[in-house]
């Protein structure tokens, strides 16, 4: 088994706690679903960023409330490059597992699909 990064990020439309917990779930899940990430000890930890926009609640709650509180989780806030997509939570998660790194899939929901075109899972 091998330590395998997995990306994702999505949006929100306004900072709103419940908007940034629920965001945030809906994309862990998704992470994990198209990943066949079904233990969490198959999860090394996590690291969630927001934009400088996103102050009112802390992404890695929704990962708490799923049930990770076993996993190392961190948050933190993304460089504020000009032009840069605003409202944005993105979730690096680190994982034991089979899958070879093409094998990975990468989600990028809501505006967030416009980050990477380039990824099949940001269709």
């Amino acid at each position: 088994m091998a330590v395998r990064g997995v990306r994702g990020a999505t949006t929100v439309d306004k900072d709103d706690p419940q908007q940034i917990r629920a965001a945030a779930r809906e994309l862990m899940e998704e992470i994990l679903r198209r990943n066949a990430i079904v233990d969490f000890d198959d999860v090394i930890s996590a690291v969630f960023t927001t934009t400088e926009d996103l102050v009112s609640a802390f992404p890695a709650e929704a990962a708490r409330a799923m049930g990770m509180s076993q996993v190392p989780l961190l948050c933190a806030r993304e460089i504020p490059v000009p032009g840069s997509m605003p409202l944005c939570i993105r979730i690096l998660l680190h994982v034991n597992t089979n899958r070879t790194p093409r094998e990975i899939e990468h989600v990028y929901l809501r505006n967030a699909q416009k980050l990477r075109p380039d990824l099949r899972s940001a269709q």
